[in-house]
């Protein structure tokens, strides 16, 4: 109780701040960013290509921004991303939520919406980039390094949605349109923004509703495995066919969001108040058919298993961001506060359909988290010379994760009436309470002459972590843990010509412990059929990572870039087995044992085509190969689910004197591979092609017409499944499956009007 009225007590101070720093408007002079807004018209109806943006940011950094997506009308976030260098994701079919930068999972990338971090549903800390509509975003910025001013858990890097802000848009538009599906189902969107002024100060307003659908059809088919290792001409391990299973899996919803922002002077300085909203219903409805046969029709007897999943989820965040000159320099004071709530009831029904059918039986679950963070930052700048900046701060976070998971099931024979479920119990690891508290002061210092720019810090991050689990072992429920890193970091960026540069960077960065390995209680059945128990006592792990990279400006608008990176991983997190059994099976844990290596190379290139007599025509590329190695108990891997390469090509072509232009992009993943106790999944994608076709009416109006999935992009997985650490490493598989996964095209017309 204590610490919940500490915690009230410190969101009341934050808002009283907030609200303390709003009147200051009073004071106000008049605004210089009025002439840097980009006007509406310029946004919507365009009249030639963009193209990625060349930053001038001492850390390596690609720019791109809004526009460099628009043709291709992406739905969301995670559909911009899928276009960037070193983008990877390993999810269902036309999903694309969580991103795994330079093919890592998702928890080594660093998600920050305008800069600052955000909570999400991810047990890994990862934040579903899906939840944010591309229509609030101004432009997305891929941080291949990190700096001593930013949160320092980015091994892979940091991925930084900045949000259209008061200073980005003068009028305004509305967008609307429709989406139609393989299965004909028709889905709508409607949106708009509006940015402008009053008196001295900017603001923007905007809102957006999208509806969601994704029919997909999976396939199954399981074999039962001799007591051998012996593996047939495919390299499947050879034994006897099992089962069929056969599910439709339909996602079907709504996403609605609004997003604000207020921009005041403040005499000399500068008030920022920015806020957005992302409300998602969404419902999964899983249908699903097993039978002993290869075909439906060959079938005796079959089980069919219906499931649905109701969820809701409510992702907001409030900030204000005040700047002025203050002794000689610039103080900044940031405040923030964001929260992520999920709330999903998902259940499903077993109905075995034999000559003695007898009985059936269901389970549902009650998923209920809230994940909240209130942060603060204190920094003062101040320059030391004409080309040097010395830069020292604070930054403050506090995060409350609540999560609530309880099941309940019902039995009943056949020709009865369905009974209702009995009550809800919560599971084990269900109940549990996580606080983490971090303070972390860091020091800079950045220069700038004709040719160089370089940047210089250290950082010092310091958690503390309380856990209460409610259904773990007694003595177990309240644990602790605390530890602190140093994290140095240096990038330059050098001019060697007008045209071409080099960049260069090193820094050391962690990743935090996945949540669920971090709680004390015994879980039944967690890989496989074996048992697992966290370790609150983990550390994070910790990458000294380099980057090298050369940049080519090719004329007047087009950018040619290679880039060779190295992350040297310590303190790997893997479960291992303890020796001990639980529930008559062997007990796992997760601790921190060895080290791992992620190298690559990334290039992209994003120019007009000027040379060869097309000015009117751009090409996009770019191809990222990436590879790594860790050692686990069972030998060398690539590190979990790290795609082999990532390939993106495309062109648009514009038609000026017909107000139109098309183009089409190709987008090919390589294979990923993972491998946990119990079982190794190795995955593969087919391609994806997009097209589109604009038509600009007058200097406010474009309609566009676009395809995507146009090639019926299938996932196939195959999981080797053993009973034991032992009989993996013996290579005596228990079962083995040939999972495909695929959903048809999708076809969109969308109409935006600028006022």
């Amino acid at each position: 109780m204590m610490k919940r009225n500490n915690r009230a007590r410190r969101a009341k101070w934050l808002g009283l701040m907030s609200l303390a720093l709003a009147p200051t408007h009073l004071m106000a002079q008049e605004s210089s960013g009025a002439d840097e807004a980009k006007s509406a018209r310029d946004i919507v109806v365009t009249g030639e290509i963009q193209y990625r943006d060349r930053s001038e940011a001492a850390a390596p950094t690609l720019e791109y921004d809004l526009e460099y997506f628009q043709p291709f009308e992406p739905l969301t976030v995670g559909d911009m991303l899928k276009r960037t260098p070193s983008v990877a994701f390993v999810s269902d079919v036309l999903e694309y939520d969580g991103v795994q930068l330079r093919g890592l999972d998702p928890g080594y990338t660093q998600i920050l919406i305008n800069g600052e971090k955000v909570p999400g549903a991810g047990l890994d800390r990862s934040f579903f980039v899906d939840r944010i509509p591309a229509e609030l975003v101004e432009r997305v910025e891929i941080v291949r390094s990190s700096s001593a001013n930013r949160s320092g858990d980015a091994v892979a890097g940091a991925l930084n949605i900045v949000l259209r802000d008061s200073m980005s848009l003068d009028g305004g538009y509305i967008r609307a349109g429709a989406l139609r599906y393989d299965d004909d189902e028709l889905k709508g969107t409607v949106g708009g923004a509006y940015g402008g002024s009053i008196g001295p100060a900017r603001f923007i307003v905007g809102a957006n509703y999208q509806g969601r659908y994704n029919p997909k059809q999976k396939t199954s088919f399981r074999y039962y495995s001799p007591s051998t290792a012996f593996e047939n001409a495919d390299g499947d391990p050879a034994g006897e066919f099992k089962d069929r299973e056969d599910q439709s899996d339909t996602r079907d919803g709504d996403d609605y969001s609004v997003n604000a922002s207020l921009n005041v002077p403040v005499g000399a300085g500068s008030l920022d108040l920015s806020g957005f909203y992302v409300k998602t219903e969404r419902t999964e409805a899983e249908n699903s058919v097993e039978y002993e046969a290869l075909e439906f029709a060959d079938a005796d007897e079959y089980t069919l298993i219906p499931g649905i999943a109701e969820i809701e989820q409510d992702n907001f965040s409030l900030g204000s961001k005040f700047k002025h000159p203050f002794a000689g320099g610039e103080i900044k004071l940031n405040l923030g506060f964001a929260r992520f709530e999920d709330k999903t009831t998902s259940g499903e029904d077993e109905l075995a359909f034999t000559p003695d059918f007898e009985e059936a039986e269901g389970e549902r679950e009650l998923l209920e988290l809230t994940d909240e963070e209130i942060s603060a930052k204190l920094a003062y700048a101040y320059n030391l010379s004409e080309t040097l900046e010395l830069q020292i701060g604070v930054d403050y976070a506090d995060k409350q994760r609540d999560t609530s998971v309880q099941v309940q099931d019902r039995e009943y024979a056949a020709g009865d009436p369905i009974p209702p479920f009995s009550d809800l119990e919560p599971v084990a690891g269900g109940l549990n309470t996580i606080e983490e508290r971090r303070i972390d002061p860091y020091i800079m210092f950045t220069g700038k002459s004709a040719a160089l720019t370089w940047e210089a810090g250290l950082r010092y991050e310091t958690t503390e972590v309380d856990v209460n689990d409610e259904t773990a072992p007694v003595g177990f429920e309240s644990t602790s843990n605390d530890y602190a890193e140093l994290l140095p970091s240096v990038s330059f960026k050098y001019n060697l010509t007008s045209n071409d540069r080099l960049l260069a960077s090193a820094s050391r960065t962690l990743r935090r412990p996945d949540f669920n390995f971090i709680s004390p209680a015994q879980l039944e059945g967690e890989f496989g059929d074996l048992g697992f128990q966290g370790n609150p006592d983990l550390k994070p792990e910790t990458a000294l990572g380099f980057d090298l990279g050369y940049e080519r400006r090719l004329g007047k608008k087009g950018v040619a870039g290679i880039n060779f990176f190295y992350r040297d991983v310590s303190d790997l997190i893997e479960v291992f087995n303890t020796g001990t059994e639980f529930e008559g099976e062997d007990l796992l844990s997760a601790r921190n044992t060895g080290d791992g290596k992620v190298y690559g190379v990334e290039f992209d290139l994003s120019t007009p085509l000027t040379a060869f007599g097309l000015e009117n025509t751009g090409v996009f590329l770019n191809y990222s190969w990436l590879d790594s190695s860790v050692d686990d108990e069972f030998g060398e891997r690539r590190f979990n689910n790290q795609a082999e390469f990532v390939f993106n090509a495309g062109f648009i072509h514009d038609l000026p004197k017909w107000g139109a232009a098309f183009g089409a992009t190709y987008r090919q993943q390589g294979d990923a591979f993972s491998r946990i106790v119990a079982e190794e999944v190795t995955t593969d994608y087919g391609a994806d092609l997009e097209v589109f076709v604009e038509k600009r009416i007058g200097d406010r109006f474009t309609l566009r017409f676009t395809g995507s999935n146009l090639l019926d992009a299938e996932k196939n997985e195959r999981f080797d499944k053993f009973l034991n650490p032992d009989d993996q490493t013996a290579r005596i598989y228990d079962e083995f499956e040939l999972e495909s996964e695929e959903s048809g095209p999708v076809f969109q017309v969308v109409g935006r009007f600028a006022f």
